[in-house]
């Protein structure tokens, strides 16, 4: 439930920019839901307000001097966890720091562009709703090791005619690594949207093809779906799966934003329903709102097999509530048993798969 006037969501703001601190809390004073209760310009001093306030969210930069945003992320996260929102420019340390715990990030804006101004302001106020309800715990990050051979091997090392379609939002980088890096280089095509705005989806790809066994790109417009690749979604373009006589392929596509998102997990998650039928799987991840139950539902009336996440394990508890709540889950589980669950029913229908 959103928080009242009466009850607001106490925000900490630590950047190191006296200029964005100054924006930031600008803006913030201005949402009638919001309180900034302090504003820090170092990791260092926020440890030091931290002892005297509790706030509900943070949001913090990542590139800060003396101590780094990863560095303060990873302080907080394991002692006294609090709701991380990171704002930052375009920079590969973001997902270091969702690696950490902080449980999303905003994009800082152009100032110069007030269209980029407008969307900075609402992703921000937007983004620390969502964060003061996330399920954040106690966490003690593990080092991110390059991919090595992966304990989940399939049985059958026949190339299967199938898709594999996984949608995401709110914590789901974090979910969506820790399912790949469990899968073989025999796995059937995947297919990611992550909801991820665009500067950020081909560096997430890059991360993830140096840790997983399986190959992880993002994709471009006419990519073809293979088994043990994963392509992801790029920011700002929808992603649509097709199928001719070689088999499946992607579509990257402008479009206006459906079910509140550009890349949409429920356009994903419909066209593999009508593209692939049954010989397909969807997953759905955390993530606040309901993009992609419409989806899965319509993938599971086609005779897909449907995966939701579970509460417990969930950062934001939404979307795969909300495709639940539907009956669009075949199964829901703990983010740790989906890939074996995956692989399980894979090999089941290992038959099936050979036939398009």
């Amino acid at each position: 439930m959103q928080k009242t006037a009466s009850n607001k969501v106490k925000v900490l703001v630590v950047d190191d920019s006296l200029f964005f601190r100054n924006i930031i809390q600008k803006l913030l004073e201005n949402h009638k839901n919001i309180e900034v209760i302090a504003v820090c310009n170092d990791a260092i001093e926020a440890e030091k307000k931290l002892k005297e306030i509790t706030p509900d969210v943070i949001t913090c930069d990542v590139e800060m001097p003396v101590v780094g945003g990863i560095e303060f992320v990873k302080k907080i996260m394991s002692q006294n966890p609090i709701p991380i929102l990171l704002v930052s420019a375009v920079s590969i340390s973001i997902f270091d720091a969702l690696h950490s715990g902080a449980v999303d990030f905003v994009k800082k804006p152009n100032i110069r562009n007030t269209n980029d101004v407008s969307r900075f302001v609402k992703e921000l106020t937007d983004k620390i709703l969502v964060a003061s309800r996330a399920n954040v715990r106690r966490k003690e990050p593990k080092i991110l090791k390059p991919a090595a051979d992966s304990p989940v091997i399939l049985e059958n090392q026949r190339q299967p005619r199938m898709v594999i379609a996984i949608g995401a939002s709110t914590g789901g980088t974090e979910a969506t690594t820790q399912i790949l890096q469990q899968l073989s280089r025999d796995i059937p095509g995947i297919v990611i949207v992550q909801h991820m705005p665009a500067g950020f989806t081909h560096m997430y790809a890059e991360r993830l093809n140096k840790i997983c066994n399986i190959r992880v790109a993002e994709a471009q417009d006419g990519d073809r779906i293979t088994c043990g690749t994963a392509l992801i979604a790029p920011g700002e373009r929808h992603i649509i799966v097709k199928k001719d006589s070689r088999g499946f392929y992607v579509r990257c596509i402008k479009g206006d934003k459906v079910s509140g998102h550009c890349p949409s997990v429920d356009m994903l998650f419909k066209s593999v329903a009508a593209s692939a039928g049954k010989n397909a799987v969807g997953i759905i991840l955390t993530g606040m709102g309901k993009d992609g139950a419409e989806g899965l539902l319509e993938m599971k009336r086609q005779g897909a097999y449907t995966i939701g996440q579970d509460e417990e394990t969930s950062v934001v508890y939404g979307m795969p509530m909300a495709a639940y709540n539907i009956g669009a889950v075949t199964k829901q589980l703990p983010l740790h048993k989906i890939a074996a669950d995956l692989v399980e029913y894979i090999n089941s229908v290992s038959g099936m798969c050979d036939q398009i």
